[in-house]
């Protein structure tokens, strides 16, 4: 149960990252669903590279997390995919 709040909160910090990065508004829930998808193709990414040690977490976890999910935007962005945008007013 702790790894999920685990991914969850690192899916939502990494997705705060990009999307400031990006310059994209959008909702916490599409932020937090960027993020987890983010780090499921970062993980995938520096699990082909190196091995964590532990086997729990990679050290580089937040920062591969962040490069995902900015990747997945400059697709979309490229796609022209637009996600729910949240209105400042």
């Amino acid at each position: 149960m702790l790894h999920l709040i685990w991914y969850i909160l690192i899916g939502l910090i990494s997705g705060v990252i990009a999307k400031s990065v990006m310059h994209v508004h959008m909702t916490i829930f599409w932020t937090t669903a960027l993020g987890i998808i983010g780090s499921i193709i970062g993980g995938g990414v520096s699990h082909m590279f190196s091995r964590p040690t532990n086997e729990r977490y990679h050290p580089a976890g937040l920062i591969f997390s962040t490069l995902g999910a900015i990747l997945i935007l400059f697709i979309c962005y490229k796609l022209k995919i637009h996600f729910p945008q949240v209105n400042p007013f």
